[in-house]
């Protein structure tokens, strides 16, 4: 491929277009690249694929030519809300999306009283739930902070915790009755009203973070509950309560602790695959000359297959987790008497 440079070039649109994908970020481009007909694909595909070095003033021809365009032109605003919707939906989904759209459209969308929940702190909530059916509260949990959905969850019952945790981990699609039910509740209790909406809630992540914001004597109570109702379903909550990007936020002291178990091999396979920034909380918990060693290690060690660097995080998560279990690091909130991180 020769380099594409300005002097005497002609760019077309297509040319100009592949050019401007190119600068964007892959997830970006890709949004872009998927709104196109297979026609269109296909040229600027082969666009794409015929760029060779890029000068810069190529590129400055590029954007130029794309704001000469954008001056002329204007949008409509039929339907700017639902266009904003419909934008923040695809990026966080219905519950996520509605919640911020009833903040930032108040004149044209009505707050639900699951929205005045929200707002809520947990002091404030745990009146609106005390006597509920766990199936409730856990419909209303899950729409909550997690830091704020722990304390709540903390504060219930004993014997309730674990059928709530459960509920949320297997909640699904739920059904207009089910949110209308939970929503004249609400109501009766905070003297507004709303009609019905359909969402797809909970989930095995919400349970996890819930959990994971919960403390440790919560989870010491909880799991084991969980695990003689769907062991199955236990152990996937397990799952996502320890990812290996939970170790980034660990201090150095009990990272520390955590590196001192693991062989550097390992080590040098897991943290090939994250980024120069998150690899910094491993390097803050060893000496300078160590983290030069390490780094000088990922830099020479080349490219490694994708599952190798998946159970070199594995196995340092496995570690995280003996760890944890033994007291020696802890995960989630220290608001427990008697813990600390």
């Amino acid at each position: 491929m020769s380099a594409l440079s300005a002097p005497g070039l002609q760019l077309g649109e297509a040319d100009r277009a592949a050019v401007m994908v190119m600068l964007l970020e892959d997830d970006q481009a890709a949004q872009i690249l998927s709104q196109l007909d297979p026609a269109e694909l296909r040229l600027l595909g082969e666009k794409m694929c015929a760029l060779g070095e890029i000068q810069p003033e190529v590129i400055a021809h590029a954007i130029a030519k794309f704001v000469e365009r954008t001056e002329s032109m204007g949008m409509v605003a039929h339907d700017r809300i639902g266009q904003v919707r419909s934008l923040m939906t695809r990026a966080v989904g219905d519950v996520k999306a509605g919640n911020i759209m009833e903040r930032i459209a108040t004149e044209d969308v009505r707050q639900s009283p699951l929205e005045i929940a929200r707002w809520l702190n947990p002091s404030a909530l745990i009146p609106l739930i005390e006597g509920e059916h766990p199936q409730a509260i856990a419909v209303l949990l899950v729409q909550l902070d997690p830091e704020v959905a722990a304390e709540v969850l903390h504060a219930l019952p004993l014997p309730v915790q674990p059928e709530v945790v459960h509920r949320i981990a297997t909640l699904g699609p739920v059904s207009p009755e089910a949110i209308a039910m939970l929503e004249d509740m609400l109501a009766r209790r905070l003297a507004e009203s709303q009609g019905q909406t359909s969402f797809t809630l909970g989930g095995i992540r919400e349970a996890a973070d819930i959990i994971n914001n919960s403390g440790k004597a919560v989870e010491k109570r909880v799991m084991p509950e969980i695990a003689k109702l769907d062991k199955a379903l236990a152990k996937q909550i397990e799952g996502e309560m320890f990812k290996f990007e939970h170790l980034f936020v660990l201090d150095p002291q009990a990272m520390g602790n955590l590196l001192r178990e693991v062989d550097n091999d390992t080590l040098i396979d897991a943290l090939k695959g994250i980024s120069e920034d998150e690899r910094t909380c491993f390097f803050r918990a060893m000496s300078s000359r160590a983290a030069d060693g390490v780094m000088d290690e990922i830099a020479s060690r080349g490219r490694i297959k994708l599952a190798d660097v998946v159970e070199a995080q594995r196995q340092i998560v496995a570690a995280a987790r003996r760890l944890a279990a033994e007291g020696v690091i802890v995960f989630g909130s220290s608001s427990d008497e008697g813990e600390y991180v």
